[in-house]
Formats: C-alpha cells, structure tokens, sequence
C-alpha cells in the first residue's frame, strides 16, 4: 500500500516492494501512480505465493477509505481477517463458510 499525491491509496503487489516502488516513484510503475505519483510505503504484507498477494491485493482493494486508511496505520484485527483465508481453495472456502453458517444458526437457537 503507498500513499500517493493528493492523499490517495494505491495498492498493488511485488516481490520486491522497495524496487517496485522506485519504480512507482521513476514513472515506470502504474498508470495510476503516473498521474499521482507516490509519497511512501504505507503497509506491506509477507505472503506465501503468487496467488495469496493477489488475492490479497483484491480484499484491500474492495475496503472501503475509512478501513485503508486503519489497516494503514497498523490495524491488526483489520489485517487478520484480510489474511483469512487465503491459501484456501475454493472448495475449501465454500467449506469453512458453510460451516461457520451452521455454527451461527446452533449458536441462535434457544437451549432446551
């Protein structure tokens, strides 16, 4: 996450934040970061693979302002539930959604 001209959020992924951000910084980076170029690095997360950044990447980026602007300054109950989740399949995701599901409905219902 960098923090780019005009007070704006830009997130992406890299494997190496600090040169893609020279990058960024050079106008070589995005078309985004072109128009507003960036200021500093905000936050940025160690994954395991390819596949868990971007889908990392997809969760920030459908945050609203408000909690960009927490889990830049370090939210880590923000950050964890971001991070949730992510090596898991598909199939492994409809699984465990499933199952907390039930878990809501048991938890609703009254003892007898």
């Amino acid at each position: 996450m960098l923090r780019c001209a005009g007070d704006r959020i830009y997130t992406g992924y890299a494997v190496d934040v600090e040169a893609r951000f020279e990058q960024h910084k050079s106008g070589r980076g995005a078309k985004f970061t072109k128009a507003f170029p960036p200021e500093c690095i905000l936050r940025k997360f160690e994954l395991n693979c390819h596949e868990e950044a971007l889908r990392l990447e997809a969760r920030i980026k459908k945050l609203p302002r408000p909690q960009k602007e927490l889990l830049a300054v370090g939210d880590e109950t923000l950050a964890a539930e971001l991070l949730a989740g992510l090596g898991e399949t598909l199939e492994e995701c409809r699984a465990r959604k499933r199952r907390e599901k039930r878990a809501q409905k048991n938890a609703a219902r009254p003892n007898v």
